[in-house]
């Protein structure tokens, strides 16, 4: 059975699992190259009600690390003190259809979506529903213990840290995606029967770590998944329903959604594989482990998100969240067994270094999308970066590029 892909990238990763899909639709080899990226890069698409257009040399600079990496379409976005500042689509969202990226176009945001899943769980703690340090037992349906350590409790904390113990390696080892349509697998379900020893897809070796919970560092999918699962017992609501009722509404986010079915296809990014020198589409991938990385959103709507993260909690006068919740999210911490790729673990948001600096960001890539996010708290200042190609080392180089430039121009 073929290894999925994580939800989640960093560029000096030497573990990624590789997917290669089978191929659904094919621009030929042969025309590919002989018309060259320069056909399927077309002007910007529209820019976002009221926003400015990036200056013309910036454009230029997006267009070409597009041409190099071979990018068929990217949304960009940038926010300062609260404010987006520009939110713009460059190249194809459809290649056959010749649809071009716009600021409105709906990419599936991949692992990005953790930063939102640890907000909706800090909006809780803010209301005195849970706090970070204690149990989450008490919470549950169901029993989740560390076969080798049920003595120690698993705590909130420790599941944003991913420093749970909860394991991804028999997550691995099952497909889960459900190509061209959303999971027909419950997310309570998913847990159950993966985090409970009776559960079908159960292992003592394999879903839990051989660390103590709290003791060290592994990227977690299922924590996550978890996390949304209980702030939805937390909150007496679907965690879904949660987010679209206090954050996407209050933000006039109309083009973000949890689901396939869910995404209208006149807004949908075809997504694409880039297959000896081919783009080859794929069909979008559904999850059950939704709180993980199956939200899908404009550049227009989640730049306002970006806006609020890199602001204290706000962007356009709304409070996503207070100024002491969102200084917790981006507080980093050094747990043992932080690859070296990362500079520091938040809740929800890592850090990395980036053109010099280091900075709060997440990155999220799944069967042809590959996503980055970044923070310049200092600046108040924000970025993100939506591409419909699967994760590949050219256009990681190229988000980085775009990024840095956006984040160094607001620096200078």
């Amino acid at each position: 059975m073929q290894r999925p892909v994580c939800h989640h990238f960093h560029e000096e990763s030497e573990n990624m699992p590789v997917h290669t899909p089978a191929p659904v639709s094919t621009v030929s080899r042969r025309a590919f190259l002989g018309a060259g990226w320069s056909a399927f890069l077309l002007p910007a698409g529209a820019v976002a009600g009221g926003l400015a257009s990036p200056a013309s040399d910036l454009e230029d600079f997006i267009r070409n690390e597009m041409r190099i990496a071979k990018i068929p379409g990217l949304a960009v976005g940038f926010a300062r003190d609260g404010v987006v500042q520009f939110a713009q689509g460059y190249g194809m969202a459809n290649i056959g259809q010749r649809k071009a990226v716009t600021a409105n176009t709906m990419f599936h945001i991949a692992s990005i979506t953790k930063t939102l899943t640890a907000t909706m769980i800090m909006r809780l703690v803010e209301r005195g529903k849970l706090a970070l340090d204690e149990p989450i037992a008490g919470y549950l349906d169901f029993p989740v213990a560390n076969p080798r350590f049920r003595d120690t409790a698993i705590t909130f904390r420790q599941l944003l840290l991913h420093t749970s113990s909860i394991s991804d390696a028999r997550y691995y080892e099952i497909d889960f995606r459900q190509p061209g349509h959303d999971a027909d697998l419950s997310l309570a379900d998913f847990l159950k029967q993966y985090l409970t020893p009776a559960g079908g897809n159960y292992s003592d070796a394999t879903c839990f770590s051989t660390a103590r919970p709290g003791a060290a560092w592994g990227y977690s999918n299922v924590g996550y998944a978890l996390l949304g699962y209980l702030a939805g017992r937390i909150g007496q609501l679907d965690m879904r329903v949660q987010t679209r009722r206090d954050i996407f509404a209050p933000l006039a986010m109309g083009h973000t959604s949890w689901t396939i079915k869910d995404t209208p296809e006149s807004l949908s990014a075809e997504a694409y594989d880039l297959v000896d020198g081919a783009l080859v589409a794929v069909k979008p991938v559904g999850f059950p482990d939704w709180p993980s990385g199956m939200l899908r959103s404009s550049i227009s709507d989640f730049m306002k998100f970006i806006a609020a993260s890199a602001n204290g909690g706000k962007s356009g006068g709304i409070s996503v969240l207070g100024g002491d919740a969102m200084a917790q999210m981006l507080d980093m911490q050094a747990p043992a067994g932080l690859p070296t790729w990362l500079n520091g673990q938040g809740l929800g948001w890592m850090a990395s270094t980036l053109g010099g600096q280091t900075r709060p960001n997440h990155w999220g890539g799944d069967p042809g999308v590959f996503t980055a996010a970044y923070l310049a708290p200092a600046t108040r200042s924000g970025v993100a970066i939506f591409t419909n190609v699967s994760a590949s080392a050219e256009n990681r180089i190229a988000v980085k590029n775009i990024a840095s430039r956006l984040l160094q121009s607001a620096s200078s």
